[in-house]
């Protein structure tokens, strides 16, 4: 039986792994229901070119009419996000997609 101190230890591990978070709070991971609900309300999405891609998690964004926004996800996207890549921020469930990729974020 996993105590309550090794069931946190471990919740942190999977979170700090990023694909493997457990947890469905702003930033972490994509709920089934929060993808659900973005994809049924398609007014809610904006597109926008990333600016910044920072290792703790930070993105910054820049809509079409030249908005700036800061998006953070627990992950490191530096690998994954380029500068200049176009994306899309569903503004009601705070979902972000590029290309293939779609993952939570908090504001």
């Amino acid at each position: 039986m996993l105590t309550t101190a090794r069931l946190q230890q471990s919740l942190a591990t999977a979170c700090e792994q990023g694909e493997m978070c457990v947890h469905d709070r702003s930033g972490h991971q994509l709920s089934a229901i929060q993808w659900r609900l973005a994809t049924a309300t398609p007014s809610g999405w904006v597109d926008a070119l990333v600016t910044a891609v920072e290792s703790d998690g930070w993105i910054i964004v820049a809509t079409l009419d030249g908005e700036s926004t800061r998006l953070w996800n627990h992950a490191d996207r530096t690998s994954s996000l380029r500068v200049g890549e176009p994306v899309s921020v569903h503004t009601r469930y705070d979902v972000f997609v590029a290309g293939e990729t779609r993952f939570n974020v908090a504001r």
